[in-house]
């Protein structure tokens, strides 16, 4: 328990909810964007565009998003008070997204360095990773299963 009020875990809920939002989305979009980087010519004037717009995405919204996500997330898993299964289903997926951020960040800083390191059809399949893990997520809070 964290000693927090109802009215204060409400609002750390909703700015949590808020940073997940924004960490989704930049997840959704990084993956799109090396889709269309890996088809244009390297030192190219698009290529030099993609590589702004990874780099401030990656590093103005979803890195600090990822992390207000996990920040604020810990006072909500402190008060549920143990490890129920569903809760521990969760923190999986959650370690697994984190995981999957950390990957494309890799892939950001390769496209940095004009490599190519995967083709479009990589690119198009990791984009759905993300989804498959919002839905884990969102099934165990709102489901509980195994509860």
């Amino acid at each position: 328990m964290t000693g927090l009020s109802a009215e204060a875990l409400q609002w750390i809920k909703a700015a949590h909810v808020m940073a997940v939002i924004a960490w989704m989305a930049g997840l959704f979009y990084l993956p799109r964007l090396f889709v269309y980087h890996r088809d244009v010519a390297p030192g190219s004037e698009a290529s030099e565009l993609f590589k702004v717009m990874e780099r401030r995405l990656l590093k103005a919204i979803t890195t600090p998003a990822m992390l207000a996500s996990v920040v604020l997330g810990l006072p909500l898993v402190a008060e549920i008070g143990g490890l129920p299964v569903w809760l521990a289903l969760k923190l999986c997926a959650v370690v697994a997204l984190i995981g999957f951020h950390v990957w494309m960040a890799g892939f950001q800083r390769a496209f940095a360095r004009e490599e190519r390191p995967r083709n479009g059809r990589f690119f198009r399949l990791a984009n759905e990773i993300p989804t498959v893990l919002m839905v884990i997520i969102v099934a165990a809070v709102v489901v509980q299963p195994f509860s």
